[in-house]
């Protein structure tokens, strides 16, 4: 089988595609016949060496959908359609970067669509996080305020169509004035423009600030975020655009409002139940839902697209089709 292999930590250019065995299957694992995945930005971290634990050379992916090519215990029917998602699954054991993957069988969910595969491919991971964020860390309710920050990327688009759909008022944050139409046509009530500061901007709109934030671009711009919320308000932290894992000043009494609250979400695949992803399969083939995918290319293309996430480039999510 192809692989596309990370061979040590360094630059996008490490990561090469070569010639590897298809995995020897074995009991309670699955071997998946790889159709689609996406790329993620958490595969960007590990590839430079900042996950820990992590042993090069490595065959990266955190996520795919496919069909089974083998299951021992007979749970799922040889041709089922399946996604795999995290569990370790592209950190300490070979990933979705590959024309077949062997992956612990509870971190397989089937599902039945005929959606094609550059679109299956992109929803595994980013319904997961964006479902995980607003349901379970801020445990969102309808007719509150929601600052995402950091809405041009593919988890913020998918978070403000589900927010709307639950009812909330979403306001949406970009660096860019020229992509403030995008967001409004995604569905978003405001559209901030961020310069690193936005919480002066917010209490023009909101003096009393907001219920809750959505955080994807991280340790940058968290204490701007903590001055956006409301009373009894709340921050998550769930993404990292902006390249940096750790904030080198932090004082929680002062940077933490008073009865403010600040929670982060590192999704596992145990956030995600099956019946939770069919259904959001059903929105997205119903047009419910409307997927923000920026590109879709082969797997000889992988090192190029880690290029164009690090590059902050990406619109969307982007999708490997094998």
């Amino acid at each position: 089988m192809k692989a596309a292999v990370t061979r040590q930590p360094g630059p996008p250019e490490v990561i090469q595609v070569k010639d590897k065995p298809i995995p020897e299957v074995k009991e309670g694992w699955v071997l998946i016949k790889v159709k689609a995945f996406g790329l993620n930005r958490s595969e960007l971290f590990t590839r430079r060496g900042d996950s820990p634990n992590v042993k090069f050379p490595l065959v990266q992916g955190i996520e795919c959908v496919g069909t089974i090519a083998q299951d021992p215990s007979g749970s799922y029917p040889i041709g089922q359609k399946v996604a795999a998602i995290m569990g370790g699954m592209g950190r300490f054991f070979n990933g979705g970067y590959a024309e077949y993957t062997l992956v612990p069988l509870e971190i397989v969910f089937p599902f039945f669509s005929e959606l094609s595969w550059h679109i299956l491919g992109a929803i595994p991971e980013m319904f997961q996080t964006v479902s995980g964020s607003l349901h379970q860390a801020l445990e969102i309710e309808p007719g509150e305020t929601l600052v995402i920050r950091g809405g041009t990327s593919s988890i913020g688009m998918l978070a403000c169509q589900l927010a709307k759909v639950k009812g909330l008022t979403v306001i949406s944050t970009t660096r860019n004035p020229d992509k403030r139409e995008t967001l409004l046509k995604n569905k978003a009530d405001h559209v901030l423009i961020d310069t690193g500061e936005v919480s002066m901007a917010l209490k023009k709109v909101f003096p009393d600030g907001v219920n809750k934030v959505l955080e994807l671009i991280g340790t940058r711009t968290l204490k701007d975020s903590l001055k956006c919320i409301s009373q009894r308000g709340t921050v998550c932290m769930t993404g990292i655009l902006g390249n940096e894992w750790t904030m080198h000043e932090f004082t929680p009494m002062g940077d933490i409002p008073s009865l403010g609250r600040l929670t982060v979400y590192m999704g596992e695949s145990k956030n995600l139940s099956k019946s939770l992803l069919q259904d959001f399969i059903n929105e997205v083939e119903k047009g419910t839902v409307q997927l923000n995918i920026d590109k879709v290319i082969t797997i000889d293309k992988v090192a190029e697209g880690h290029q164009y996430m690090e590059d902050n480039k990406a619109k969307g999510k982007i999708v490997v089709v094998l």
